[in-house]
């Protein structure tokens, strides 16, 4: 295991590396999501949410739909939906031990991301689940998110990585495909065309 030979320990010494905080960066985040968030938001079709159990075990969960899939129910409250998925639930349970969740909003072509941070916890009201249905299929579940913070990040790290330049994407020749990572890391039995089939599937009849 590697360890850091120049380690840095203390709130002080990060402070002392970044530097002073901009002023604008402390000014820019709000407690609600105002009509700049809400358009946003409504733009989303891609979002990552950050979760943690009581005993400090990390989440990180992709979600996608069509854009707009996050609800914004008012300028303090989100509901987000669940779909199909592979059963885990890891963000539902996690936030059920403790509520605290962070989400990333992700909009194709922009360079910034609008990040949100709050308590969740989880409903199954029929008419929210049926607005947010989609092919005629509600979600059996959404996740309603009480908002604390919400403001815009800048969108450095999306230049840096070349997220929307298609021309500066490497190659993604020799990657381990999802089956093959499924058989190996969980030693299964089933052979790789019997998993390559069982994610063909779920990716085309298991969506919604």
């Amino acid at each position: 295991m590697y360890r850091p030979k120049v380690p840095v320990t203390s709130a002080a010494e990060v402070k002392a590396i970044l530097g002073p905080d901009f002023p604008n960066q402390i000014a820019k985040v709000i407690d609600h999501i105002d009509p700049h968030c809400k358009a946003w938001i409504e733009r989303c079709p891609f979002i990552v949410i950050a979760s943690v159990n009581a005993a400090g075990a990390m989440d990180t969960s992709p979600k996608g739909d069509p854009a707009g899939f996050v609800k914004v129910l008012d300028k303090h409250t989100l509901a987000i939906p669940d779909r199909s998925g592979n059963h885990r639930g890891d963000t539902f349970l996690n936030v059920l031990e403790n509520p605290g969740v962070g989400i990333i909003f992700i909009v194709p072509k922009r360079r910034e991301v609008v990040r949100v941070s709050g308590t969740a916890s989880l409903a199954r009201d029929p008419d929210l689940l049926a607005e947010m249905a989609v092919n005629d299929k509600p979600p059996k579940l959404a996740m309603i998110v009480h908002v604390k913070e919400a403001f815009f990040h800048c969108g450095k790290s999306m230049i840096r990585s070349g997220m929307w330049q298609p021309e500066s994407w490497g190659p993604i020749d020799g990657l381990p495909s999802y089956a093959q990572a499924l058989k190996d890391h969980g030693a299964l039995t089933e052979s790789l065309e019997q998993l390559q089939a069982i994610v063909e599937y779920n990716e085309e009849k298991r969506l919604y």
